[in-house]
C-alpha cells in the first residue's frame, strides 16, 4: 500500500459534549456535516482507489461523502468499529477524572493494559486493527486508500501505520473530520 488518508469522522452531538462515544452509534451533527464536507473536498486531491470505514453511522456517512466527492467505492468493515469503552460509554471525559481519579491516570500511565469496566482492551483493538491493515496492504499496493476510523481508533491505526506509540488516549477521544496521509515512507502531513 502507497498512501492511507486516515481520516476521522465528522462530529456528533457526543463529541461536541466530550462525551466518550465508544462503540455507540451517532449520527453526524450540524457541524459534523460541515466538517465532513471540507475533509471530502481535501482529501479528493488524492487519487483515492477506495475507502474503508467503520460501522458506526458518522464513520459510514463520512465515508460515503468522500467516496463520493473522490468518485470510488466504500466498504463498510466491522473491524474498524470504535474502541469499546464498555460502561463508561456516554460519560464526559472531565466526569471520569473527576469521579475516578485513579482509573484515569492508569489510562494515561498503561494504556495497553487498561480496560475500561465492560469494554475492551487497546490490545485487543490493536489485534483486530492489525489484521485487516494487512489485508489491506496486500490489496492496494502503489494505491492510495481512505480509512474512515472514529477516535480514539483512528489515532491506534495511524501510529501502526507510522509504526510509532500513541500518545494519550484521552487527547485523540472527539471526532472532529480531521485527516491525515500517511505514506511508504511514515512520511505523514495533517489537516484538521
Amino acid at each position: 500500500m502507497n498512501k492511507v488518508v486516515v481520516v476521522r469522522p465528522g462530529s456528533t452531538a457526543f463529541d461536541e459534549q466530550e462525551r466518550m462515544k465508544g462503540c455507540l452509534d451517532i449520527p453526524l451533527s450540524p457541524a459534523g456535516v460541515i466538517q465532513v464536507q471540507r475533509a471530502a473536498n481535501e482529501v479528493a486531491r488524492f487519487p483515492i482507489a477506495a475507502v474503508y470505514c467503520g460501522p458506526c453511522e458518522s464513520a459510514q456517512a463520512t465515508a460515503r461523502q468522500i467516496a463520493e466527492t473522490a468518485r470510488c467505492k466504500v466498504k463498510v468493515c466491522d473491524c474498524f468499529r470504535n474502541l469499546d469503552h464498555g460502561l463508561w460509554q456516554g460519560k464526559c471525559i472531565d466526569d471520569i477524572k473527576r469521579q475516578q481519579p485513579k482509573l484515569f491516570k492508569q489510562v494515561q500511565d498503561n494504556p495497553r493494559a487498561f480496560n475500561p469496566p465492560g469494554g475492551e482492551t487497546i490490545a485487543d483493538a490493536e489485534l483486530r486493527v492489525s489484521k485487516q491493515l494487512q489485508k489491506l496492504q496486500k490489496k492496494h499496493v502503489n494505491e492510495t486508500i481512505a480509512v474512515v476510523i472514529p477516535e480514539p481508533m483512528a489515532t491506534l491505526v495511524a501510529s501502526k501505520l507510522k509504526s510509532v506509540d500513541f500518545e494519550d488516549l484521552w487527547d485523540s477521544e472527539c471526532d472532529d473530520g480531521s485527516w491525515e496521509i500517511i505514506g511508504d515512507n511514515s512520511t505523514s502531513a495533517r489537516a484538521s
